[in-house]
């Protein structure tokens, strides 16, 4: 049986709420929702006393945090399930996703992700010291997304490589067709997501909500209206690209949530995670890896006629 993980550290930040220091401090390992539930069942100190919940640190605390054992009924089952590995070795692999498979599991998705099957093909992924439905994934494509993602290996890597993504030194491009084209060829979208209010599965543009900056640019036009875009990504919110996309009113191609209500053209956003670059967490060594569009995308294109 597990035994209970200690993390200690010293809060350099002045004014923060302890739920977003300590999610910060273990490398965004866990959610803040999750962090929340351990200062809620006593498992979080300030200077050895049982933090309450709310409370905000004025630098220079004592933080530990004790992370009890997964219950059972947490735990994820390793399957064998087939992946395309671009790159692998002892910390990090490269893999790419398939539209269709969900990443770790969730609610109406207990079995059948990525994490199901990297805990399959690297079974020490199981041994790191974090949530079990993330262990090993250090940033997430949607489920009709594909492209390159990232795993780590080891609690070491997962930190180092998290570091990155919260500093954004992470280079993540993505193509996208959109039903009309944006108003220019390129453009900068600087515009705040977060849930919508109305419905908390949707995210949405809001006064508020957490910075979220896109860069897109138009690859092709087609006589049928649609437009082929590459985008930019210079921060990670969920949803990013689909929400910023329909804001400047041009949604994506077959995004029944934030465009047309009936998909046309595609069953299934046309999102594709095309290139992502970041440095190795052992080597510091800049490493790039691009994927095609898969079949179900291109076909897609094919079927279109471009403006020359």
């Amino acid at each position: 049986m597990r035994e209970v993980q200690t993390y200690t550290f010293t809060n350099t930040t002045a004014g923060e709420r302890l739920d977003k220091v300590v999610t910060q401090l273990l490398g965004s390992s866990f959610s803040r929702a999750q962090v929340q539930k351990l200062i809620d069942d006593g498992q979080v100190q300030v200077n050895g006393t049982v933090a309450k919940p709310g409370i905000r640190l004025k630098g220079g605390e004592a933080l530990i945090v004790h992370v009890p054992p997964p219950a059972q009924d947490a735990a994820v089952v390793a399957e064998t399930i087939p992946l395309r590995v671009l790159y692998e070795d002892d910390d990090i692999a490269v893999i790419d996703k398939p539209a269709g498979l969900v990443v770790h599991p969730g609610a109406g998705n207990q079995s059948g992700t990525l994490v199901n099957a990297i805990l399959a093909r690297y079974p020490e992924i199981a041994d790191m010291p974090v949530a079990p439905k993330r262990r090993g994934i250090v940033h997430r494509l949607d489920k009709d997304t594909s492209g390159v993602l990232l795993i780590a290996r080891n609690a070491s890597a997962m930190r180092r490589l998290m570091e990155q993504f919260q500093a954004r030194t992470v280079e993540k491009v993505y193509l996208t067709l959109v039903e009309r084209p944006p108003k220019t060829t390129t453009g900068r979208i600087e515009a705040p997501i977060d849930r919508d209010p109305a419905d908390r599965k949707r995210m949405k543009v809001q006064r508020g909500g957490r910075s979220a900056i896109s860069e897109f640019e138009i690859i092709q036009r087609y006589r049928e209206g649609a437009t082929l875009v590459r985008v930019r990504l210079l921060t990670g919110r969920t949803h990013q690209i689909r929400v910023h996309m329909a804001f400047i009113n041009s949604p994506v191609v077959g995004d029944t949530v934030y465009g047309y209500r009936r998909a046309r053209l595609l069953r299934g956003q046309f999102l594709h995670a095309a290139k992502l670059c970041f440095d190795h967490p052992r080597t510091n060594e800049r490493m790039c890896f691009e994927t095609p569009l898969p079949p179900r995308l291109q076909s897609v294109l094919d079927s279109l006629t471009p403006v020359s």
